[in-house]
């Protein structure tokens, strides 16, 4: 599924997002960048030792922030680390979003003309699949409503159950 906004087109995808050749992948980090199980052990396995190594001099970045570091061997050159919240550390919502808009500010920063997102914080962290369709979806369009540089954002989601979720969130927040 896909539209397009201003200049961005939007599209959903179920599949593995060490696969995508966007610009950038967006890893659902911890706090410390240490690429463990989930998305980040799938991006750790695939993108080699050199992405672990940038992490751990960058150190790490609170919940809601946003780092960048080289994709290693990925096929995206660029791997944009956003620490999303783990359910009952309240403030969910607006931590969730913040992860989001840090990201999307990050790749147009960077110049970057594509990035792929996971659904961040729904897998070890127990957000839940709507509430962050929803958030993620609806943070994502405001953005490429303004002034974003970006021509492609995609949401790669593993399984049919998270595409599905995704598709309908974006059929209720379509824009006007």
């Amino acid at each position: 599924m896909q539209i397009q906004i201003s200049q961005t087109r939007l599209e959903l995808v179920e599949g593995d997002i060490t696969e995508m050749s966007t610009d950038a992948i967006v890893n659902a980090a911890n706090e410390y960048l240490q690429l463990g199980g989930g998305v980040a052990g799938a991006i750790r396995r695939k993108g080699g030792p050199a992405i672990q190594r940038e992490c751990d001099l960058i150190g790490g970045t609170s919940v809601g922030g946003a780092v960048i570091t080289t994709g290693g061997d990925l096929k995206a050159k660029y791997v944009i680390h956003a620490v999303g919240p783990q359910m009952g550390a309240g403030d969910e919502d607006a931590k969730l979003r913040k992860a989001t808009l840090n990201s999307l500010k990050l790749a147009d920063e960077k110049k970057l003309k594509s990035i792929t997102f996971p659904a961040i914080s729904t897998g070890i962290f127990g957000f839940p699949m709507e509430r962050a369709a929803e958030i993620m979806l609806k943070t994502t369009i405001e953005y490429l409503s303004g002034k974003s540089r970006l021509e492609r954002v995609v949401f790669c989601l593993l399984g049919t159950d998270a595409f599905n979720c995704f598709k309908t969130e974006l059929s209720k927040n379509l824009p006007k």
